[in-house]
Protein backbone atom coordinates (compact mmCIF):
# COMPACT_ATOMS: atom_id res chain seq x y z
CA UNK A 1 0.00 0.00 0.00
CA UNK A 2 1.31 4.40 -0.57
CA UNK A 3 1.71 6.47 2.16
CA UNK A 4 0.40 9.25 1.54
CA UNK A 5 2.65 12.05 1.53
CA UNK A 6 0.12 15.43 1.72
CA UNK A 7 -3.22 16.54 0.83
CA UNK A 8 -2.99 18.92 -1.39
CA UNK A 9 -5.54 21.45 -2.07
CA UNK A 10 -6.92 21.36 -5.87
CA UNK A 11 -7.37 25.12 -5.79
CA UNK A 12 -4.45 26.79 -4.43
CA UNK A 13 -1.89 23.79 -4.34
CA UNK A 14 -1.61 24.07 -0.50
CA UNK A 15 -0.04 20.89 0.99
CA UNK A 16 -1.39 19.87 4.70
CA UNK A 17 -0.96 16.84 6.93
CA UNK A 18 -2.77 13.59 6.74
CA UNK A 19 -2.19 12.52 9.88
CA UNK A 20 -5.32 13.70 11.39
CA UNK A 21 -8.69 13.52 9.29
CA UNK A 22 -9.20 16.56 7.11
CA UNK A 23 -12.20 18.47 5.26
CA UNK A 24 -11.59 20.86 2.58
CA UNK A 25 -8.41 23.48 2.47
CA UNK A 26 -8.00 25.20 5.54
CA UNK A 27 -6.67 28.41 3.15
CA UNK A 28 -9.68 28.82 0.33
CA UNK A 29 -12.07 25.50 1.53
CA UNK A 30 -10.87 23.90 -1.99
CA UNK A 31 -11.05 20.13 -2.31
CA UNK A 32 -8.01 17.98 -1.45
CA UNK A 33 -5.89 15.32 -3.05
CA UNK A 34 -4.46 12.70 -1.89
CA UNK A 35 -0.82 12.80 -3.14
CA UNK A 36 1.59 10.01 -2.81
CA UNK A 37 5.51 9.45 -3.66
CA UNK A 38 5.18 8.78 -7.12
CA UNK A 39 8.88 8.30 -7.99
CA UNK A 40 9.07 5.55 -5.25
CA UNK A 41 5.64 3.80 -6.27
CA UNK A 42 7.37 3.83 -9.60
CA UNK A 43 9.59 1.19 -7.60
CA UNK A 44 7.37 -0.36 -5.48
CA UNK A 45 3.85 -0.75 -7.49
CA UNK A 46 4.18 -2.90 -10.05
CA UNK A 47 1.16 -3.09 -12.79
CA UNK A 48 2.00 -6.68 -13.99
CA UNK A 49 1.77 -7.75 -9.73
CA UNK A 50 -2.25 -6.93 -9.83
CA UNK A 51 -3.77 -10.10 -10.87
CA UNK A 52 -1.55 -12.47 -9.43
CA UNK A 53 -1.90 -10.51 -5.94
CA UNK A 54 -5.64 -10.61 -6.47
CA UNK A 55 -5.70 -14.17 -7.13
CA UNK A 56 -3.63 -14.85 -4.21
CA UNK A 57 -5.39 -12.96 -1.34
CA UNK A 58 -9.08 -12.74 -0.85
CA UNK A 59 -8.00 -9.27 0.83
CA UNK A 60 -6.97 -8.24 -2.30
CA UNK A 61 -10.06 -8.57 -4.24
CA UNK A 62 -12.49 -6.14 -5.97
CA UNK A 63 -11.23 -2.25 -5.80
CA UNK A 64 -8.73 -3.55 -3.07
CA UNK A 65 -6.06 -5.18 -6.35
CA UNK A 66 -4.87 -1.67 -6.38
CA UNK A 67 -4.09 -1.59 -2.62
CA UNK A 68 0.08 -0.50 -4.15
CA UNK A 69 -1.77 2.51 -5.00
CA UNK A 70 -4.43 3.29 -2.23
CA UNK A 71 -3.65 4.52 1.32
CA UNK A 72 -1.72 2.13 4.03
CA UNK A 73 -4.79 1.00 6.08
CA UNK A 74 -6.49 -1.57 6.99
CA UNK A 75 -10.03 -2.07 4.88
CA UNK A 76 -12.70 -1.85 6.02
CA UNK A 77 -14.93 -4.21 2.93
CA UNK A 78 -17.44 -5.61 1.78
CA UNK A 79 -16.58 -6.52 -1.88
CA UNK A 80 -16.64 -3.53 -3.87
CA UNK A 81 -15.06 -3.17 -7.18
CA UNK A 82 -14.09 -5.19 -10.23
CA UNK A 83 -17.23 -4.73 -11.83
CA UNK A 84 -18.37 -6.33 -14.99
CA UNK A 85 -17.22 -4.88 -17.86
CA UNK A 86 -20.05 -5.48 -20.89
CA UNK A 87 -19.99 -5.24 -24.20
CA UNK A 88 -22.64 -4.15 -26.14
CA UNK A 89 -24.79 -6.20 -28.32
CA UNK A 90 -25.81 -3.81 -30.93
CA UNK A 91 -22.36 -1.43 -30.91
CA UNK A 92 -18.97 -2.76 -31.87
CA UNK A 93 -17.28 -0.49 -29.81
CA UNK A 94 -19.73 0.26 -27.13
CA UNK A 95 -19.21 -1.22 -23.11
CA UNK A 96 -20.95 -0.77 -20.12
CA UNK A 97 -19.47 -0.60 -16.67
CA UNK A 98 -21.83 -2.32 -14.44
CA UNK A 99 -21.51 -0.75 -10.98
CA UNK A 100 -24.98 -1.88 -9.72
CA UNK A 101 -22.97 -5.27 -9.08
CA UNK A 102 -21.29 -3.81 -6.22
CA UNK A 103 -22.29 -3.90 -2.47
CA UNK A 104 -25.07 -1.98 -1.90
CA UNK A 105 -26.04 -2.19 -5.93
CA UNK A 106 -23.94 1.31 -6.63
CA UNK A 107 -20.49 2.82 -7.11
CA UNK A 108 -21.47 4.83 -3.79
CA UNK A 109 -19.92 1.67 -2.20
CA UNK A 110 -16.68 2.31 -3.68
CA UNK A 111 -15.96 6.01 -2.55
CA UNK A 112 -17.78 5.35 1.05
CA UNK A 113 -15.84 2.11 1.60
CA UNK A 114 -12.42 3.90 1.61
CA UNK A 115 -13.91 7.29 3.70
CA UNK A 116 -15.45 5.04 6.17
CA UNK A 117 -12.07 3.05 6.12
CA UNK A 118 -10.39 6.33 6.81
CA UNK A 119 -12.75 7.20 9.43
CA UNK A 120 -11.93 4.47 11.04
CA UNK A 121 -8.48 4.62 10.90
CA UNK A 122 -8.57 7.74 12.22
CA UNK A 123 -10.71 6.89 15.60
CA UNK A 124 -13.68 8.58 13.80
CA UNK A 125 -16.89 7.60 15.74
CA UNK A 126 -19.82 9.81 13.95
CA UNK A 127 -20.53 10.32 10.41
CA UNK A 128 -22.50 12.89 8.63
CA UNK A 129 -23.71 12.44 4.80
CA UNK A 130 -26.65 14.64 2.91
CA UNK A 131 -27.15 12.62 -0.11
CA UNK A 132 -29.27 12.25 -3.24
CA UNK A 133 -30.21 8.31 -1.90
CA UNK A 134 -27.39 5.83 -2.67
CA UNK A 135 -24.49 7.71 -1.03
CA UNK A 136 -26.11 7.60 1.92
CA UNK A 137 -27.05 3.75 1.38
CA UNK A 138 -23.37 3.06 0.74
CA UNK A 139 -23.10 5.41 4.26
CA UNK A 140 -25.20 3.24 6.06
CA UNK A 141 -23.58 -0.17 5.35
CA UNK A 142 -19.93 0.13 5.34
CA UNK A 143 -20.57 1.91 8.94
CA UNK A 144 -21.76 -0.58 10.31
CA UNK A 145 -19.11 -2.65 8.80
CA UNK A 146 -16.72 -0.59 10.91
CA UNK A 147 -19.05 -0.30 13.94
CA UNK A 148 -19.39 3.61 13.37
CA UNK A 149 -22.72 5.25 13.66
CA UNK A 150 -23.97 7.12 10.59
CA UNK A 151 -26.17 10.07 10.37
CA UNK A 152 -28.12 10.45 7.13
CA UNK A 153 -29.94 13.11 5.31
CA UNK A 154 -32.01 12.82 2.76
CA UNK A 155 -34.63 14.13 0.32
CA UNK A 156 -37.95 12.17 1.49
CA UNK A 157 -38.92 11.95 -2.35
CA UNK A 158 -35.88 9.08 -2.70
CA UNK A 159 -35.89 6.17 -3.82
CA UNK A 160 -37.70 3.46 -1.17
CA UNK A 161 -35.05 1.17 -0.80
CA UNK A 162 -32.76 4.27 -0.09
CA UNK A 163 -34.63 4.99 3.09
CA UNK A 164 -35.05 1.00 3.68
CA UNK A 165 -31.50 0.57 3.42
CA UNK A 166 -30.43 3.16 6.19
CA UNK A 167 -32.88 1.52 8.62
CA UNK A 168 -31.89 -1.65 8.32
CA UNK A 169 -28.16 -1.19 8.65
CA UNK A 170 -29.42 0.67 11.64
CA UNK A 171 -28.17 4.40 10.73
CA UNK A 172 -29.21 7.51 12.11
CA UNK A 173 -32.48 8.76 9.36
CA UNK A 174 -33.34 12.15 8.62
CA UNK A 175 -35.95 12.41 5.39
CA UNK A 176 -36.29 16.04 4.54
CA UNK A 177 -38.54 17.86 2.57
CA UNK A 178 -36.25 19.53 0.08
CA UNK A 179 -33.83 18.47 -2.26
CA UNK A 180 -30.10 17.23 -1.08
CA UNK A 181 -28.70 21.24 -1.23
CA UNK A 182 -31.27 21.34 1.76
CA UNK A 183 -30.14 18.31 3.61
CA UNK A 184 -26.35 19.52 3.43
CA UNK A 185 -27.57 22.66 5.13
CA UNK A 186 -28.86 21.07 8.13
CA UNK A 187 -25.93 18.45 8.45
CA UNK A 188 -24.12 22.13 8.34
CA UNK A 189 -26.63 23.61 10.99
CA UNK A 190 -25.75 20.44 13.50
CA UNK A 191 -22.58 20.47 12.93
CA UNK A 192 -22.37 24.32 14.21
CA UNK A 193 -24.40 23.46 17.35
CA UNK A 194 -22.01 20.49 18.34
CA UNK A 195 -19.04 23.06 17.73
CA UNK A 196 -20.70 25.56 19.65
CA UNK A 197 -21.77 22.70 22.38
CA UNK A 198 -18.24 21.83 22.74
CA UNK A 199 -19.50 18.63 21.98
CA UNK A 200 -17.14 16.09 22.60
CA UNK A 201 -14.52 15.09 20.08
CA UNK A 202 -15.83 11.37 20.30
CA UNK A 203 -19.58 12.21 19.78
CA UNK A 204 -18.56 15.20 17.23
CA UNK A 205 -19.85 14.15 13.83
CA UNK A 206 -17.59 14.25 10.97
CA UNK A 207 -18.59 15.84 7.34
CA UNK A 208 -17.97 12.80 4.70
CA UNK A 209 -19.97 15.14 1.86
CA UNK A 210 -18.97 14.66 -1.95
CA UNK A 211 -15.57 16.43 -2.42
CA UNK A 212 -15.61 17.48 1.26
CA UNK A 213 -13.09 15.79 2.29
CA UNK A 214 -10.31 13.69 0.23
CA UNK A 215 -11.18 9.70 0.65
CA UNK A 216 -14.29 9.54 -1.89
CA UNK A 217 -12.12 10.67 -4.80
CA UNK A 218 -9.78 7.63 -3.99
CA UNK A 219 -12.43 4.85 -2.88
CA UNK A 220 -13.91 5.89 -6.94
CA UNK A 221 -10.43 6.52 -8.87
CA UNK A 222 -10.23 2.42 -8.83
CA UNK A 223 -13.27 2.83 -11.68
CA UNK A 224 -10.21 4.40 -13.73
CA UNK A 225 -7.82 2.47 -12.79
CA UNK A 226 -10.56 -1.03 -13.59
CA UNK A 227 -11.87 0.24 -16.97
CA UNK A 228 -8.08 0.51 -18.04
CA UNK A 229 -6.92 -3.04 -17.17
CA UNK A 230 -9.90 -4.46 -18.26
CA UNK A 231 -9.27 -2.69 -21.61
CA UNK A 232 -6.13 -4.58 -21.68
CA UNK A 233 -4.07 -1.40 -20.02
CA UNK A 234 -5.24 0.95 -22.49
CA UNK A 235 -7.37 4.73 -22.82
CA UNK A 236 -10.89 4.16 -24.44
CA UNK A 237 -11.88 6.69 -27.13
CA UNK A 238 -14.57 8.39 -24.18
CA UNK A 239 -15.96 7.70 -20.98
CA UNK A 240 -19.62 8.30 -20.24
CA UNK A 241 -20.46 9.38 -16.76
CA UNK A 242 -23.64 10.44 -15.20
CA UNK A 243 -22.78 13.17 -13.13
CA UNK A 244 -24.52 14.59 -9.86
CA UNK A 245 -21.66 15.27 -7.56
CA UNK A 246 -18.77 13.96 -9.86
CA UNK A 247 -16.41 12.56 -7.73
CA UNK A 248 -16.41 9.55 -10.31
CA UNK A 249 -16.00 11.93 -13.23
CA UNK A 250 -12.80 13.77 -10.58
CA UNK A 251 -11.37 10.14 -9.20
CA UNK A 252 -10.66 8.74 -12.80
CA UNK A 253 -9.19 11.61 -14.04
CA UNK A 254 -6.66 11.25 -11.26
CA UNK A 255 -6.12 7.89 -12.03
CA UNK A 256 -5.18 8.87 -15.45
CA UNK A 257 -2.48 11.16 -14.22
CA UNK A 258 -0.83 8.32 -11.77
CA UNK A 259 -1.59 5.53 -14.25
CA UNK A 260 0.84 7.71 -16.69
CA UNK A 261 3.04 8.85 -13.74
CA UNK A 262 3.87 5.29 -13.20
CA UNK A 263 3.80 3.88 -16.61
CA UNK A 264 1.02 1.48 -16.30
CA UNK A 265 -0.09 3.25 -19.61
CA UNK A 266 1.12 3.93 -22.78
CA UNK A 267 -0.49 7.38 -24.06
CA UNK A 268 1.33 6.41 -28.07
CA UNK A 269 -1.20 3.80 -27.64
CA UNK A 270 -4.24 6.43 -27.71
CA UNK A 271 -3.09 8.75 -29.82
CA UNK A 272 -0.98 10.62 -26.74
CA UNK A 273 -4.57 11.94 -24.95
CA UNK A 274 -6.45 10.94 -22.45
CA UNK A 275 -10.34 10.05 -23.13
CA UNK A 276 -12.51 12.63 -23.85
CA UNK A 277 -14.59 13.18 -20.63
CA UNK A 278 -18.85 12.94 -21.06
CA UNK A 279 -20.55 14.53 -17.71
CA UNK A 280 -24.61 12.98 -18.50
CA UNK A 281 -27.05 14.88 -16.58
CA UNK A 282 -30.87 15.25 -16.58
CA UNK A 283 -32.65 18.24 -17.89
CA UNK A 284 -34.77 18.67 -14.89
CA UNK A 285 -31.04 19.19 -13.16
CA UNK A 286 -28.53 20.14 -15.70
CA UNK A 287 -26.11 22.94 -14.04
CA UNK A 288 -23.23 21.34 -15.14
CA UNK A 289 -24.34 21.18 -18.55
CA UNK A 290 -26.33 24.57 -18.49
CA UNK A 291 -22.59 26.01 -17.23
CA UNK A 292 -20.88 23.58 -20.00
CA UNK A 293 -23.20 25.20 -22.98
CA UNK A 294 -22.55 29.09 -21.43
CA UNK A 295 -19.01 28.91 -21.64
CA UNK A 296 -18.80 29.58 -17.89
CA UNK A 297 -16.27 28.39 -15.24
CA UNK A 298 -18.29 27.06 -12.52
CA UNK A 299 -22.14 26.13 -12.63
CA UNK A 300 -25.34 28.47 -10.93
CA UNK A 301 -27.26 26.83 -8.28
CA UNK A 302 -30.49 24.75 -10.67
CA UNK A 303 -33.75 26.54 -9.71
CA UNK A 304 -36.61 23.85 -9.45
CA UNK A 305 -34.38 20.79 -9.94
CA UNK A 306 -36.90 17.66 -10.49
CA UNK A 307 -36.03 14.52 -12.48
CA UNK A 308 -36.95 10.86 -11.36
CA UNK A 309 -33.07 10.45 -11.65
CA UNK A 310 -32.43 10.55 -8.09
CA UNK A 311 -28.46 10.61 -8.21
CA UNK A 312 -28.41 13.56 -10.56
CA UNK A 313 -30.53 15.87 -8.51
CA UNK A 314 -27.31 17.91 -7.67
CA UNK A 315 -28.86 21.75 -8.37
CA UNK A 316 -24.94 23.20 -7.23
CA UNK A 317 -22.07 20.28 -7.29
CA UNK A 318 -19.19 21.51 -4.63
CA UNK A 319 -16.64 20.90 -7.29
CA UNK A 320 -18.51 22.25 -10.07
CA UNK A 321 -15.52 23.76 -11.54
CA UNK A 322 -13.36 20.52 -11.42
CA UNK A 323 -15.56 18.63 -13.37
CA UNK A 324 -16.22 21.65 -16.40
CA UNK A 325 -12.24 22.04 -16.48
CA UNK A 326 -12.14 17.87 -16.97
CA UNK A 327 -14.71 17.80 -19.36
CA UNK A 328 -13.23 21.20 -21.42
CA UNK A 329 -9.31 19.63 -21.47
CA UNK A 330 -10.65 16.33 -22.33
CA UNK A 331 -12.42 17.33 -25.76
CA UNK A 332 -15.59 16.12 -24.05
CA UNK A 333 -18.75 17.35 -23.21
CA UNK A 334 -21.68 18.26 -20.18
CA UNK A 335 -24.97 16.99 -22.00
CA UNK A 336 -28.57 16.68 -20.43
CA UNK A 337 -31.80 14.88 -21.38
CA UNK A 338 -35.35 15.11 -20.30
CA UNK A 339 -37.06 12.46 -17.94
CA UNK A 340 -38.98 10.95 -20.93
CA UNK A 341 -36.16 9.98 -23.25
CA UNK A 342 -33.86 8.82 -19.90
CA UNK A 343 -37.05 6.52 -19.55
CA UNK A 344 -37.18 5.19 -23.29
CA UNK A 345 -33.45 4.66 -22.56
CA UNK A 346 -34.20 2.31 -19.70
CA UNK A 347 -36.70 0.13 -21.99
CA UNK A 348 -35.04 -0.06 -25.00
CA UNK A 349 -31.82 -1.23 -23.21
CA UNK A 350 -33.60 -3.81 -21.01
CA UNK A 351 -35.51 -5.50 -23.82
CA UNK A 352 -32.38 -5.48 -26.44
CA UNK A 353 -29.26 -5.94 -24.48
CA UNK A 354 -30.78 -7.30 -20.96
CA UNK A 355 -29.78 -4.66 -18.80
CA UNK A 356 -31.91 -2.84 -16.72
CA UNK A 357 -30.04 0.72 -16.31
CA UNK A 358 -30.54 2.86 -13.39
CA UNK A 359 -32.03 6.21 -14.53
CA UNK A 360 -28.35 7.75 -13.86
CA UNK A 361 -26.93 5.25 -16.59
CA UNK A 362 -29.81 5.81 -18.51
CA UNK A 363 -28.76 9.73 -18.74
CA UNK A 364 -25.52 8.24 -20.27
CA UNK A 365 -27.20 5.52 -22.76
CA UNK A 366 -29.89 8.58 -24.63
CA UNK A 367 -27.07 10.48 -24.53
CA UNK A 368 -24.31 8.08 -26.34
CA UNK A 369 -28.26 7.15 -28.68
CA UNK A 370 -28.31 10.99 -29.71
CA UNK A 371 -24.32 11.59 -30.51
CA UNK A 372 -24.45 7.74 -32.70
CA UNK A 373 -27.73 9.61 -34.51
CA UNK A 374 -26.07 12.66 -35.13
CA UNK A 375 -22.79 11.32 -36.53
CA UNK A 376 -20.86 12.79 -33.70
CA UNK A 377 -19.98 9.44 -32.33
CA UNK A 378 -19.18 6.07 -34.25
CA UNK A 379 -20.74 2.80 -33.01
CA UNK A 380 -16.94 1.62 -33.91
CA UNK A 381 -15.43 4.39 -31.34
CA UNK A 382 -14.40 2.54 -27.94
CA UNK A 383 -16.42 4.30 -25.03
CA UNK A 384 -16.86 3.17 -21.63
CA UNK A 385 -20.55 4.35 -20.50
CA UNK A 386 -21.05 3.80 -16.51
CA UNK A 387 -24.44 2.59 -15.44
CA UNK A 388 -23.69 3.96 -11.65
CA UNK A 389 -26.81 1.75 -10.22
CA UNK A 390 -28.72 -1.32 -10.15
CA UNK A 391 -31.78 -0.72 -11.93
CA UNK A 392 -33.84 -2.47 -9.53
CA UNK A 393 -33.30 0.04 -6.53
CA UNK A 394 -35.19 2.38 -8.50
CA UNK A 395 -38.40 0.02 -8.85
CA UNK A 396 -40.67 2.20 -7.34
CA UNK A 397 -39.22 5.20 -9.46
CA UNK A 398 -39.14 3.87 -12.65
CA UNK A 399 -43.13 2.25 -12.29
CA UNK A 400 -43.92 5.35 -11.92
CA UNK A 401 -42.35 7.27 -14.84
CA UNK A 402 -43.74 3.99 -16.80
CA UNK A 403 -47.21 4.80 -15.19
CA UNK A 404 -46.97 1.08 -14.11
CA UNK A 405 -49.46 0.23 -11.01
CA UNK A 406 -49.24 -3.86 -9.57
CA UNK A 407 -52.33 -5.24 -11.34
CA UNK A 408 -54.94 -6.29 -8.65
CA UNK A 409 -56.24 -9.63 -10.67
CA UNK A 410 -54.25 -11.31 -13.27
CA UNK A 411 -55.56 -12.10 -17.08
CA UNK A 412 -56.46 -15.58 -17.07
CA UNK A 413 -55.37 -16.29 -13.57
CA UNK A 414 -57.00 -18.86 -10.74
CA UNK A 415 -56.97 -19.12 -6.73
CA UNK A 416 -53.50 -20.13 -5.42
CA UNK A 417 -53.57 -24.06 -6.15
CA UNK A 418 -54.85 -23.87 -9.85
CA UNK A 419 -53.41 -23.99 -13.31
CA UNK A 420 -53.15 -21.20 -15.17
CA UNK A 421 -53.79 -22.24 -19.34
CA UNK A 422 -52.27 -20.12 -21.32
CA UNK A 423 -55.26 -18.71 -24.11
Amino acid sequence: MAVIVSLECSRCHNHISADSPQTVCPLCAGSLYVRYDMEKLKKTAKRDEIAARAAASPASLGMWRYSSVLPDVTPVTLGEGWTPLIHSKRYPGLFIKEEGANPTGTFKARGLGLAVTMAKHYGIQHLAVPSAGNAAGALAAYSAAAGITAHIFMPQDVPLANYLEGIVYGADVTMVDGLISDCARMVGENMKAQKEANTPIEQAWFDISSLKEPFRVEGKKTMGYELVEQLGWTYPDAVFYPTGGGVGLIGMWKAFEEMEQLGWVDLSKNGGRRPKMYALQASGCAPIAKAYAEHKPASEFFQNAATFAAGLRVPKPYADSIILDIVRESGGAALAYPDDQILASILDWAKNEGIFLSPEGAAATAAYDALIASGDLKPTDRVVLFNTGAGLKYTDMTAEAMHLKRPSTLPNSMPVGGIITPQ
